[in-house]
């Protein structure tokens, strides 16, 4: 993952403050990461510190008021598999695809 960061630094992809969606998918809370989102949903995202972060927390009343904390996570080798959406694809693709897009990615 750092070297995606090192690679979208290079390219001038502009990092944007991350948020993080609860369990439930009802609310989206700010968090005190920036980073570049891989998905379109805005679940994974890799953080301008280089580390892979999943945006799925708990509802709760201090993440509303105060953000939520999320922590890093382990990189998958395929990203979204078992998801219900059906859309996998392997983690070097989609970090390709997002240097790729720039900052039109949305």
């Amino acid at each position: 993952m750092r070297q995606f960061r090192d690679d979208a630094v290079s390219a001038g992809l502009t990092p944007t403050r991350l948020t993080a969606r609860t369990y439930d998918g009802k609310a989206r809370y700010r968090t005190a990461l920036e980073g570049w989102y891989l998905k379109h949903d805005r679940s994974v995202a890799v953080g301008t510190d280089g580390e892979f972060y999943v945006l799925s927390v708990p509802a709760s009343l201090r993440g509303r008021i105060a953000g939520a904390s999320v922590p890093p996570a382990e990189p998958p080798l395929e990203l979204g598999k078992g998801g219900r959406d059906g859309e996998s694809m392997p983690m070097r693709q989609a970090l390709d695809q997002r240097l790729e897009a720039g900052n039109a990615w949305g």
